[in-house]
């Protein structure tokens, strides 16, 4: 993600306003998921669609109903040769993502479920912005797939909430909820205060593990709305 030798992992607590999208990105990946995210989706006719790597760091398998992208610099024909015609689970399988990731130098990250809410542009009082929490593991983590990486918390410091641009530029978000403050709803409340924080009518796409169900629920609980699983291949 590219930050300079002495330039400041994280910016000081300042006026807090919406992030700004200063990420324009023209990629067939990005207009996928935005359309999705207004819930049109890709037709289900079982095809596997090849395209260029998107910009940034990772690269993606990416499956929706009915419907898989891969956006890797790829052949695809090797790719179809490697998939079976009544399968259309396949290209998320073990199988399949082992060998793409023998292809691409790297190696396969987490099947995550993908879901979406959309920006509203008005920021209250519920987060605050903090620039001592870049050793924290949840955002080295965002550090290593995202740029623009901003991370907010609530006024008790139960939880952080992480934004910056990932996949093909859209604009992510991740929290976590301190161990103690787990099991209250905190979690659902930081994700719904994470959309003021998006530009008006811009999606806010949050990538979850389909076996953290706190996780999950609290997403669904703020009114994300799955669209999508995926696979990130972060580049060598």
């Amino acid at each position: 993600m590219g930050r300079r030798t002495g330039e400041p992992l994280l910016d000081g607590i300042g006026i807090l306003a919406p992030m700004a999208d200063t990420t324009p990105v023209d990629h067939p990946l990005r207009d996928l998921l935005v359309t999705a995210s207004a819930g049109r989706f890709p037709p289900a006719d079982l095809a596997v669609e090849v395209m260029p790597p998107p910009p940034g760091v990772a690269d993606a398998v990416v499956a929706f109903s009915g419907h898989n992208v891969i956006a890797a610099a790829i052949d695809p024909d090797e790719v179809r040769a490697r998939l079976p015609d009544d399968d259309p689970g396949a290209p998320m399988g073990a199988e399949f993502l082992a060998w793409l990731g023998s292809q691409l130098g790297s190696t396969p990250g987490m099947v995550d479920v993908v879901l979406v809410a959309t920006g509203d542009g008005r920021f209250g009082d519920r987060l605050h912005r903090r620039d001592d929490a870049a050793a924290h593991a949840r955002v080295q983590r965002a550090l290593a797939y995202r740029s623009e990486v901003a991370v907010y918390s609530d006024e008790a410091d139960g939880g952080l909430v992480i934004l910056g641009r990932g996949l093909a530029g859209r604009l992510e978000v991740s929290i976590e909820v301190d161990p103690a403050r787990r099991g209250r709803g905190l979690g659902a409340l930081l994700a719904r205060a994470a959309v003021a924080l998006a530009p008006p009518d811009e999606p806010l796409f949050a990538q979850v593990s389909p076996g953290n169900v706190a996780s999950l629920r609290a997403f669904l609980a703020a009114g994300y709305r799955p669209i999508c699983s995926e696979v990130l291949f972060l580049r060598p």
